[in-house]
């Protein structure tokens, strides 16, 4: 019976939907607030949203895609900390997935997003994977503070699994009908259909297991490596989808790396067939969600809702198909791993938008408590993605952390999310320096510079080297920046708040005379200053890529002058001045 009612569920939604886009205007104007509807997967690549025809085309197409979108710690339950905190791991404090450096105790759940968006008279709803450790023996039921409803798996394989329905237990089976993506979707599409009528609006976060491995395992599923049960329908839909070709794959020299990569042995034909099933399955797994995004939109649609919701698509981590000689798993500071997919529409959003901005998770919790005029109750790290809707050429200039403190308990097994047990771990080489795991980053739009706990270091310049092979951090041509990039870190990895988003200090001076307008650019970072483009009222007039940076330009009856500061480790900035 659970079946069939969310067949009909998604079914009745999608016969509906046709004739719901006129009363859409009549709905948002009786919500002065927006919906915000989250959809989150666990595990996906940037890559892997190819395959994803329905995200792209209702999400990615009706709004704005986030090509530099990153996780600044890339493992499960510290990035979903993070986005219901809005704040860096060592701030919130879940640094891994299980005790006693993280997992769902270790988080303070009295004092999320969900808390201050309920508190704001916002309906909130959680659908699918809660935080890693949550649903253990005696604590089944429970619910955190925040929720008005709560649907959470309480152990998350992908048939016979257990459903914490707001606080009674609902077993699911085996049959197709329980396959749990299309039963998330469901509940997801029932949300919507009850709370749309309500007064209050809906905060919803949707968070699939897929293409997280889960079970049960198959016959002929390849050994040694987490694998995605998938559902009956899309089983082989990949069955001949080569792996993506990246000079990063299987690594030919990985000399100049840290230790956890230096002593990884190269992948065999026989581990690298078994790589490619794996994310051939992750694929396929991806088709159910796929069916769930259009499932959540058509349903909005009909309910009148859509053009009043803000709906976010995203990941909680990258993982790992081979590259760098990394089998599987996360957790590491390469590309693959920490890049993540962002795409939003809704109201204030520009269609069919690329924005190249550096963000990352930090800036969910601070774009939402901004939509839903809701009070934070932390300091948060992140910043509001509103501004870049609203003016796209805006450039915040600021580092990004990327972190990783020290591990958890290693457990496997299918009931609980185990870090090795389900390849969380990307760096778990059993020949591995104990230290080599612990590493604080920072990230620029051009450069990534990592210290590691056990002295390794790693630079890469992204713009000449984007799959990360050529290691810098032994090269003297780079000794000037690594010390400022040293220095830089030294501050991120321990910031908090207004810290943490603070930029390149530089500033733009203007002498405004009848005639002429006299601009020059300077502060204490102007020794990392490449170029600077010089305009007045929106029209390009000079530019300079010697220091002193400065031009002298013709000046009309009222001047606005805006320099676009381009620093070399790629960040950008700009400032602005008025003559009247």
């Amino acid at each position: 019976m659970k079946s069939l009612l969310a067949g009909l569920a998604v079914l009745g939604l999608a016969l509906g939907a046709a004739g719901a886009d006129g009363r859409e205007s009549a709905h948002a104007a009786a919500k002065p607030r927006p919906n915000v509807v989250v959809i989150e997967t666990d595990d996906q690549t940037s890559e892997e949203m190819r395959v994803m025809r329905n995200t792209l085309n209702l999400i990615g197409a009706q709004g704005t895609t986030f090509d530099n979108s990153f996780v600044s710690l890339s493992l499960c339950c510290p990035s979903r900390s993070t986005f219901l905190t809005g704040q860096y791991a060592h701030n919130h404090g879940v640094l891994t997935n299980s005790p006693p450096n993280g997992g769902f105790a270790k988080l303070d759940h009295t004092n999320t997003l969900a808390v201050w968006l309920q508190k704001a008279g916002y309906n909130t709803a959680l659908v699918g994977k809660y935080l890693n450790g949550y649903g253990k023996k005696g604590q089944q039921t429970l619910i955190p503070p925040g929720w008005t409803e709560f649907h959470a798996g309480v152990n998350l394989s992908y048939l016979n699994w257990t459903l914490n329905d707001n606080g009674s237990l609902v077993r699911y089976g085996s049959s197709p009908g329980d396959y749990q993506s299309d039963v998330l979707s469901a509940k997801a599409v029932d949300v919507i259909n009850r709370r749309a009528p309500e007064a209050k609006p809906l905060f919803m976060w949707v968070t699939y297991h897929a293409p997280h491995s889960g079970g049960p395992r198959e016959a002929d599923d390849p050994k040694g490596l987490g694998t995605v049960n998938v559902a009956d329908k899309y089983k082989n839909h990949f069955a001949a989808e080569p792996l993506p070709n990246m000079p990063s794959f299987n690594e030919a020299d990985v000399s100049d790396k840290p230790v956890g990569i230096r002593n990884r042995p190269v992948l065999t034909q026989a581990k690298i067939a078994a790589i490619r099933e794996a994310y051939q399955q992750q694929l396929e797994s991806l088709l159910s969600v796929d069916d769930g995004v259009k499932a959540i939109v058509d349903a909005l649609r009909a309910s009148g809702e859509l053009g009043n919701t803000l709906l976010v698509f995203t990941d909680d981590n990258g993982f790992f198909h081979g590259q760098h000689r990394v089998p599987s798993g996360k957790v590491l500071l390469y590309e693959p791993s920490i890049r993540v997919p962002l795409l939003v529409r809704g109201p204030g959003v520009p269609k069919g938008k690329h924005l190249k901005q550096v963000v990352a998770n930090i800036d969910l919790a601070p774009t939402i408590v901004a939509v839903a005029k809701a009070k934070a109750g932390r300091v948060m790290d992140g910043k509001s993605l509103l501004p870049l809707f609203k003016h796209p050429s805006q450039q915040w200039g600021r580092d990004l952390l990327i972190e990783r403190g020290p591990a958890g308990e290693q457990k496997s097994g299918a009931g609980q999310m185990g870090e090795i047990g389900n390849g969380d771990n990307g760096n778990q080489g059993k020949t591995a320096a104990p230290g080599d795991q612990r590493f604080a980053a920072i990230r620029t739009p051009r450069y990534l510079y990592a210290e590691y706990a056990n002295g390794e270091k790693e630079l890469y310049d992204l713009a000449k080297d984007p799959d990360e092979l050529n290691n810098l951090a032994f090269d003297a041509a780079y000794a000037t920046l690594r010390a400022q990039f040293s220095a830089r870190l030294a501050k991120l990895q321990s910031c908090k708040g207004a810290v943490c988003r603070v930029g390149p200090i530089v500033a733009l001076s203007v002498r405004c005379s009848s005639s002429k307008l006299s601009a020059s650019v300077s502060g204490a970072d102007s020794v990392l200053i490449a170029s600077v483009s010089f305009s007045v009222n929106g029209h390009l007039r000079a530019s300079d890529s010697k220091a002193p940076f400065g031009a002298r330009l013709s000046r009309p009856k009222r001047a606005t002058v805006d320099a676009r500061i381009a620093l070399m480790d790629g960040r950008v900035v700009i400032r602005q001045h008025g003559c009247r």
